[in-house]
């Protein structure tokens, strides 16, 4: 894999912002008869601002349900927003036409869950790599099909082999090599490793990581596992139901998380250290409310521990707490402080 990564020569370009999203929202029409109302909406995601810089490795964190999936298949343009934008170097993607999505697609792509249902079993590997190749003849298709096995760590020697002779860490590298294959700079993780066995995630998040340095790419990692998101990222934005939480660096977020959500997820992480062994873990009660027809205030305030009552009547809105460091709570504080009280 290294002579394959050696190839990429092009020089890293500055930090500037590759993807600027703003009030983005996505509510479903649903029949709530059962609350007694004939037409009703679901907020799958609702008033999302976050911006991704060129070269980031951006985590998308939340429980599910949170809409941390709904983001990504927008950003990609899979779905129509039911308000709000998303400006690709600029341009708004839901303003394109046909022919500047076609272009879009070129540039971002995205990598699911499950390497094997993501995989036509009927096809070869060359046939599912090469499949976004054009414009070359037979021959050098293959070389270039043979190229990418070799940047995943794969044999050039599979590339007549079918998805079901391959392991789930084999099969995600041939998707990721899949998604290479049209020089993207934009790739969207939809958990990428929840699928494979805890030996295989950490080899497949290292491979991601040198494919980012060595390809100057952006990635935007949609994961429910915290240990992923500290192994890899550079950025984390927590959502919960369909709102953004709080967003922060990596090391911040780790380190000082300010909104009782972040602080109740990262407790939970089993941790070696003994001082965190010596904190208790922070448990949630009450209900998760349900996405339909949510009232305008606080979606986290009936399992919060800090609610006022400015929390049962308002919507918080992203402010910085820090440099680089936004929440969205009336009421936050440092972690220390909430696990003492």
């Amino acid at each position: 894999m290294t002579s394959a990564l050696s190839r990429a020569t092009e020089a890293p370009r500055a930090a500037e912002p590759l993807v600027e999203i703003t009030g983005l929202s996505k509510l479903y029409p649903v029949d709530a008869g059962w609350l007694g109302k004939s037409r009703s909406w679901l907020s799958a995601l609702e008033d999302v601002d976050l911006t991704v810089t060129r070269g980031e490795i951006l985590a998308l964190v939340g429980e599910s349900g949170s809409g941390k999936s709904t983001l990504a298949r927008l950003l990609i343009k899979l779905i129509e927003p039911t308000r709000g934008q998303v400006r690709y170097e600029g341009q708004n993607i839901f303003a394109m036409s046909r022919a500047q999505v076609r272009r879009l697609r070129r540039k971002v792509q995205i990598v699911f869950q499950d390497p094997y249902s993501s995989l036509n079993p009927r096809h070869d590997v060359s046939q599912i790599v090469g499949e976004g190749i054009s414009g070359l003849d037979p021959q050098a298709r293959r070389r270039r099909i043979k190229e990418l096995l070799e940047l995943v760590g794969l044999s050039p020697n599979v590339i007549d082999r079918y998805p079901h002779e391959f392991s789930g860490g084999q099969r995600q590298r041939i998707c990721i090599a899949r998604a290479l294959a049209v020089k993207p700079e934009f790739l969207i993780l939809d958990e990428p490793v929840s699928a494979l066995d805890v030996s295989v995630q950490s080899k497949i998040l290292n491979l991601l990581a040198d494919l980012r340095d060595a390809l100057h790419l952006t990635y935007v990692l949609i994961s429910h596992d915290l240990g992923v998101v500290r192994h890899v990222a550079d950025r984390v934005a927590v959502l919960y139901l369909g709102h953004l939480v709080e967003v922060a660096p990596k090391h911040q977020l780790f380190s000082n998380p300010r909104h009782p959500y972040t602080q109740a997820l990262l407790s939970a992480v089993p941790m070696i250290s003994s001082k965190r062994e010596r904190t208790k873990r922070i448990v949630l009660a009450g209900e998760i409310p349900t996405a339909i027809n949510i009232p305008a205030r606080c979606r986290f305030a009936t399992r919060c521990f800090r609610s006022i009552d400015v929390c049962w009547k308002e919507i918080p809105r992203l402010s910085d707490v820090e440099r680089e460091h936004t929440v969205a709570c009336f009421n936050h504080a440092p972690l220390a402080e909430a696990l003492s009280s």
